[in-house]
């Protein structure tokens, strides 16, 4: 997955140069759409890259995975059964799977890999809408505000994907301690 959201990123960007030069050069309406919508896909990309990398850089994967800020709230355990999280949560594609395969890491280290995932998603999730700033000088806010809310949307579907898989993982955590314990 790493390699290609840096091509994808790679991809976007040369597009949406190219694209507006073309339209500087032209003044084809076509090519400004397309600058555009090449423009905000490198936006999309290249800042989910740099949040990721940003959080790592300071987190490394260390966080309290027991700190109130990671527990599930009450309506949360209902909200996760409704949207059937369980089904679904198994098919989304990870952007290093080394950080949460048991064969490679200890528990805690995943707990701890859930933690850093989330804050990046929710980040994500709110710079997602970042965007929507273009509306003003291009004045096509509905599409701005339908890739936002999909950019956005795609982001939260992790967020809920790590705090449904933290419960269960500190679950196994506190298991594992007591038998140890005993």
């Amino acid at each position: 997955m790493k390699k290609l959201m840096i091509i994808a990123s790679i991809i976007s960007l040369a597009a949406f140069i190219c694209f507006t030069v073309m339209y500087y050069q032209e003044g084809f309406g076509l090519y400004l759409s397309l600058s555009i919508t090449f423009g905000v896909l490198f936006y999309h990309l290249a800042m989910r890259l740099i949040v990721g990398y940003s959080f790592n850089a300071v987190m490394h994967n260390k966080a309290d995975y027991e700190n109130r800020r990671y527990r599930l709230k009450h309506f949360e355990l209902k909200l996760y059964k409704f949207l059937r999280v369980k089904r679904w949560k198994d098919y989304m594609p990870s952007y290093n799977n080394d950080d949460f395969d048991p064969t490679k890491r200890s528990w805690e280290e995943i707990a701890m890999a859930t933690c850093q995932s989330e804050l990046i998603h929710t980040t994500n999730v709110v710079l997602s809408f970042l965007p929507l700033i273009l509306a003003i000088w291009f004045s096509d806010f509905p599409v701005f505000l339908i890739t936002s809310v999909l950019a956005a949307g795609f982001d939260l579907m992790y967020v809920i994907m790590q705090r449904y898989n933290r419960a269960r993982i500190v679950r196994v955590i506190k298991t594992k301690n007591k038998l140890k314990n005993k």
